[in-house]
């Protein structure tokens, strides 16, 4: 089984979508924005991709400002709870599978954990 955390806004999480979709076999697909995971879920993500929370994070989103995330004082605890409330702050596309997970940016990065 693989799974996509996908927001199909994202070119690179289609992109990431349709490559897993060639390959074949039994793909679950998460729209992250409308079930977000859970903290203790990201928690064993970021663990997976190998990240800090602060590498998960998207920089560009107005919330990352507004919620002053770039303050360096602020823990893995608490921007995982910033991601969970505000999952447009998490980089996508991520898939897990074989116990591993990778970012999709590129696209062909997944293609190390399949």
């Amino acid at each position: 089984m693989i799974r996509i955390y996908h927001n199909n806004r994202c070119s690179k999480s289609r992109a990431t979508l349709a490559l897993l979709e060639e390959r074949g076999g039994k793909i679950e697909v998460i729209n992250y924005l409308d079930t977000p995971p859970s903290a203790a879920e990201l928690a064993v993500l970021l663990k997976q991709l190998g990240m800090t929370a602060r590498e998960l994070l998207r920089s560009g989103e107005d919330e990352y400002q507004s919620l002053g995330l770039g303050d360096p004082a602020l823990d893995d605890a608490a921007l995982i709870s910033a991601m969970v409330t505000h999952p447009k702050l998490i980089e996508r596309p991520i898939v897990v599978a074989n116990g591993k997970a990778a970012l999709g940016r590129p696209p062909e990065a997944v293609l190390a954990i399949l």
